[in-house]
């Protein structure tokens, strides 16, 4: 299993910046010891959107406050004989 490591964006800026000194994709990304299809999706998206900062954000919606979290564990707690649908409603 491989694991994932971001690029920070200092060093996206070092990749941008060689690039466009007219360097080629694959020397980059043998410099850096990142995959080619990595750098290559980078310079796409700074061409497309001028920056080359990470989207964040993705993901659902949280439901509940962190206040109702602590609540529901508080309660869970006080009667710990519940059920998990209980708690739930």
């Amino acid at each position: 299993m491989s694991s994932r490591h971001h690029i920070d964006d200092f060093m996206r800026g070092r990749i941008i910046g060689k690039i466009e000194e007219g360097r080629k994709i694959t020397d980059v990304a043998r410099e850096f010891d990142i995959a080619h299809s990595v750098v290559s999706r980078l310079w796409k998206s700074f061409k497309t959107t001028g920056m080359c900062s990470r989207r964040h954000g993705g993901g659902r919606v949280r439901s509940t406050t962190p206040a109702e979290d602590r609540y529901i564990v508080l309660s869970a707690k006080w009667n710990r004989r519940t059920k998990a649908h209980q708690v739930a409603n």
